[in-house]
């Protein structure tokens, strides 16, 4: 008998022990991601050829310790590989593990390839070639710490390489973890099986050649174990014809049912195609659905829903997800009570939004993300009808009650008021309950949710349930479409992070303020290209412009500008860095019929415009950074530290009867008012006057001031 080393993921270990043992393999050890046994020819053969779990098959020729590079060269050359392959066999070696010495699995794979062909060459025979791309036989060598596991891959490739499965949807699972998560779900044949989200059909179909006992790996052409000098040839063909009577003949005795349901007509059609060439395509039922409006297909009854729905790796599709899991579980508690659901995720957060309790969870990592599978049993109880109605309704679950109870209050008031004033977009929400960080602004029917980064001291784990209770509640509350619904996460630093790209996606939309047009993207930056706590100041720059010449210095995408033009100024001069926003500023003019060459856009470093410029002007409107270094500035520029400093340039330009409103959102900022004063200029702080309702509750970020000459 020899020792063999079968590997799975983790987690399901004891799973792999029962299938082996089922096989006929003895002695058998559980060790991490993993299984030791051990077995004769025959029994190897047959446990490659049936496994739905493991990975690779691995018989193992030594153990050994590696303390360094001589340790693993002198190791791999202790074993006499003349005895178990030919020099015509082609070869290749993976390498898994590192230690301390041996950082590289490249440099480790090196160095027992070193090790195995010098033993061809001592013994006077022509080295091995490696092939890479395609191998007769990989050796297959296992690190971790100092232990050391060398040997032949008894399969040569994956074991999830099943053969029927040439195309695949989004995020597909492997087949040997979709058969595991079949397995821990609870089903047995006998009982329905419906995936209610499907993608290419590899849960179903594992499932099917189950229940039909086809050999997962009948389709395989080519086993490295072949390649292998004490290959019982015989023996394996008995096995295999064994295992092709059994294929042929489990379909016609299947009474199982199996539904699927996807919504993609293209990726159905995989499924389908997947589950011909698996041989089980006429077990399947495949329909074009949507999960989220999942009905019992007739011929179900009382079973196991099983699915692996999207859980996203990014925050931006979260609302999205969010509804999809909620409206899973209402489907499932209105249409299959009496059944059990299984429900494979990355996001313990989103399957909450299932708002059903799970009997079971098994931790299933999916390679290197950290999933769980659940069950929930599906009671009548889960469910409220309501007089007359077919199906009923399920009852709304109370997410995050004083947070929804607030946004209501908030909605209502300010609703009225934004109706009132003229304007598109405002806020409604802003970290008013400490437990719930975040702000909500409304650009129309678009929500914008911004999550401000939780302090060190609140676990990860809480942030996250928390902001995606405030993603529910909001959609319940607002009965906003998911897909408007945009999440974004503020660090806390400082300056302004207009400039930050979080996507390309492009999208815009046009507002309304004070009967101003203006572009807003809701999706590519952290900020939209609209700064709504200076709503006010921009109205009364407006009022302020006509007849004017009007500078507007940082002028990012150029609102201050338009609603100057707009009010009647003679002219407007606006100044950024970042021809990006330029762009978009000549866009917002464009909107408002503001064209012409007494518009002038230019791109420059504002600090350095400001000092070699002499030009003067009536109305000049400044809302610099908190902090900048950007590269592309020749200075850093600290808005406390250097405020006089541009005044100094300021007052230069400013004409006798001219104004300066400068604004900035340093929290605790202070005018150095003695300083103003030596400079021959008056400052008035007009703060209050300036900061919208909708903000009023974050006082601290909003300051502005009108400046002008002293008189006399």
């Amino acid at each position: 008998m020899n020792q063999y080393l079968a590997i799975t993921s983790r987690g399901l270990e004891n799973l792999l022990a029962e299938e082996l043992e089922q096989f006929g393999a003895q002695s058998i050890q559980v060790v991490h991601a993993g299984v030791r046994f051990k077995a004769d020819q025959s029994t190897a053969y047959r446990c490659c050829l049936w496994t739905r779990i493991s990975s690779r098959i691995i018989q193992v020729l030594s153990e050994f310790t590696v303390r360094d590079d001589m340790d693993l060269y002198l190791g791999a050359a202790a074993i006499n590989w003349t005895e178990y392959f030919s020099n015509a066999t082609r070869i290749v070696v993976d390498f898994n593990g590192t230690n301390r010495e041996i950082r590289n699995s490249q440099y480790g794979a090196m160095k027992v390839k070193d090790a195995i062909v010098d033993r061809f060459t001592k013994a006077d025979l022509r080295r091995p070639n490696i092939d890479r791309d395609q191998p007769d036989l990989r050796i297959h060598m296992r690190l971790s710490g100092e232990k050391g596991v060398l040997g032949l891959d008894m399969a040569g490739s994956g074991l999830h390489q099943r053969g029927y499965r040439t195309e695949a949807g989004r995020a597909p699972l492997r087949e040997t973890h979709a058969a595991a998560l079949v397995l821990k779900s609870g089903w047995t044949p006998g009982q329905p099986l419906l995936d209610p989200m499907c993608g290419s059909g590899t849960l179903l179909i594992e499932a099917a050649m189950m229940a039909a006992d086809i050999a997962p790996g009948l389709k395989r052409k080519r086993w490295g174990f072949e390649s292998i000098k004490d290959f019982d040839k015989e023996a394996w063909l008995e096995i295999h014809a064994e295992a092709s009577v059994k294929a042929r003949r489990g379909p016609a005795k299947v009474q199982t049912k199996f539904f699927g349901f996807e919504l993609e007509h293209r990726v159905l059609a995989i499924a389908r195609d997947n589950a011909g060439r698996a041989g089980v395509k006429e077990l399947i039922n495949f329909q074009q659905g949507d999960a989220t409006e999942l009905k019992a297909p007739e011929g179900y009854d009382a079973g196991i829903v099983i699915c692996n729905p999207p859980y996203g790796e990014r925050l931006g599709t979260t609302p999205e997800l969010i509804s999809l899991y909620t409206e899973l579980g209402n489907r499932l508690k209105l249409a299959f009570a009496g059944s059990s659901a299984s429900i494979y995720s990355g996001s313990n957060e989103l399957l909450s939004c299932l708002r059903m309790r799970a009997d079971k969870q098994f931790k299933l990592p999916n390679g290197a993300l950290d999933c769980v599978l659940k069950t929930y049993l599906i009671t009548a109880g889960s469910v409220k009808k309501e007089e007359g109605e077919v199906e009923g309704h399920v009852e709304q679950e109370n997410v995050a009650p004083d947070f929804a109870n607030r946004l209501k209050k908030n909605i209502t008031k300010l609703n009225k008021w934004a109706k009132k004033e003229g304007i598109d977009c405002y806020r409604i929400y802003d970290a008013d309950l400490p437990n719930y960080n975040a702000a909500i602004d409304k650009y129309n029917d678009y929500l914008i949710i911004q999550e401000y980064a939780a302090p060190k001291t609140v676990p990860e784990e809480i942030a996250r349930r928390r902001i995606m209770d405030v993603l529910r509640a909001t959609i319940e509350v607002t009965g906003v479409q998911t897909d408007k619904v945009i999440l974004k996460v503020r660090e806390r630093q400082k300056g302004k992070n207009q400039y930050q790209k979080l996507s390309n996606a492009e999208r815009h939309i046009i507002v309304n303020e004070y009967g101003v047009d203006l572009k807003v993207n809701l999706y590519d930056y952290l900020d939209t290209g609209l700064f709504l706590d200076h709503r006010i100041t921009r109205k009364m720059l407006g009022d302020m412009a006509k007849g004017k010449d009007f500078l507007n210095l940082f002028a990012y995408t150029g609102s201050a500008s338009v609603h100057a033009a707009c009010g009647g100024a003679k002219s407007t001069t606006t100044i950024d860095m970042s021809n990006t926003y330029l762009g978009w500023a000549q866009e917002n003019m464009e909107l408002n019929n503001q064209v012409g060459d007494q518009h002038e856009f230019i791109q420059a470093d504002c600090l350095q415009w400001l000092q070699e410029v002499d030009d003067t002007f009536d109305l000049i409107f400044i809302d610099p950074p908190t902090f900048s270094n950007s590269k592309r500035m020749k200075q850093t520029f600290d808005i406390q530290r250097d405020h006089i400093m541009l005044m100094e340039n300021l007052k230069r330009m400013l004409r006798t009867d001219g104004k300066i409103v400068f604004s900035n959102n340093k929290r605790q900022f202070k005018m150095d008012l003695e300083k103003l004063n030596e400079l021959g200029l008056d400052a008035k702080n007009i703060s209050d006057k300036t900061l919208p309702m909708d903000f009023a509750k974050n006082k601290h970020i909003h300051n502005c001031w009108i400046i002008t000459h002293k008189e006399g």
